[in-house]
């Protein structure tokens, strides 16, 4: 019940900073009200709007209107989003294209789709149960404050024990010693933070990386309370989502690079929006996954879905020919990874502080 408490309360913050970045202008439906005088300023309004001090011309008194008030401003639910999702689904490429060219006032922006998608895709990942837990959040950290009374580590320093009695009955000429104290130094890793590996006639000391900074900094601190490192990294993933779109935007532009035309807002556009149906899909997938019997259906959803936007979205967006945008597509599958990769690094330093 937490966790579906604290989903929707991700979905709530992520509706709010999406509206937070979200221009107003097209979310007017319906037909223009009959010239009338503005409530609130007196001018005379002819549209949706006052042209003077842009109330709508409309005025509600009413609960429902304060329910729909509340359904618009924090969950975003207007005219511009059911313009932009089935094309943002379906058309994606063609949608790319026509916010680039200037046709903004009837889509959601892509940094606005991109907050709310992220932060409903975590709070969906809360209430269906794909998360840290708080009992191995609480397990972890437990473990760490007492670990000298731990069941795990009596059974590794009795191990450790055995290794060096057998050790101590083999001549020095024995190659089994080799064996044993690489053995030795796995289990030191694992017994301690800053493992000593027993060694002929000497003790060393064992650096994880040998760089001083991360063995005592960041690398420390996962060793010591990897629950609570593990939470952070949680944590931090949505709060810092929007890395990935820097990180992308150069992989994108290497592929256009002789391409004057298409300049970095372009590829900015492109990366935020195909984040913001990925983020979307993944709540679909999270969804069907826990329908009994769903888990193959989710699976091939993902698997089928996916490349198929990106080459879609790709194609269309950037007017490409069928062979262009599959050796473009199948070099962007790399670098997702790579992007993948730096974006889990930088949570892991982030985590650290």
């Amino acid at each position: 019940m937490n966790g579906i408490g604290e989903g929707i309360g991700a979905a709530i913050e992520g509706g709010l900073l999406s509206r937070a970045v979200e221009p107003v202008h097209g979310e007017a439906s319906g037909a223009p009200h009959a010239p009338s005088e503005c409530a609130n300023c007196g001018a005379t309004v002819t549209g949706h709007y006052c042209g003077q001090c842009g109330q709508k011309a409309h005025v509600h008194r009413s609960l429902a209107a304060i329910a729909h008030d509340i359904m618009h401003g924090v969950l975003h639910l207007d005219g511009k989003l059911w313009n932009t999702l089935p094309l943002l689904a379906f058309k994606p490429g063609q949608l790319t294209r026509r916010f680039i060219e200037g046709e903004r006032a009837k889509f959601v922006s892509p940094m606005a789709l991109f907050l709310f998608s992220v932060f409903a895709m975590f709070a969906v990942f809360q209430m269906v149960g794909i998360s840290v837990s708080d009992d191995l959040t609480q397990g972890w950290a437990n473990y760490g404050d007492k670990a000298d009374q731990s069941v795990f580590r009596d059974n590794i320093r009795e191990q450790i024990t055995t290794l060096e009695q057998e050790r101590d009955r083999l001549s020095k000429a024995d190659p089994r010693r080799a064996e044993i104290a690489d053995e030795l130094k796995g289990l030191e890793m694992v017994l301690d933070g800053n493992p000593m590996v027993l060694t002929e006639g000497e003790d060393v000391t064992f650096s994880a990386t040998g760089i001083e900074t991360l063995d005592k900094g960041i690398i420390a601190k996962w060793k010591k309370n990897p629950g609570l490192m593990l939470y952070k990294l949680q944590s931090n993933g949505y709060k810092f989502s929007w890395l990935l779109i820097p990180l992308s935007i150069p992989f994108v532009w290497l592929l256009f690079a002789w391409k004057r035309r298409f300049k970095a807002y372009d590829h900015a556009v492109f990366v935020t929006y195909s984040l913001a149906f990925m983020s979307l899909l993944f709540i679909a997938v999270s969804i069907l996954g826990t329908v009994p019997g769903g888990g193959g259906w989710a699976f091939a959803l993902f698997a089928i879905a996916a490349p198929l936007h990106l080459y879609k979205q790709l194609k269309n967006a950037y007017g490409l020919t069928r062979f262009s945008a599959l050796w473009r597509f199948f070099i962007l599958l790399g670098c997702i990874l790579v992007v993948q990769l730096l974006f889990l690094q930088a949570l892991l330093v982030l985590g650290a502080f």
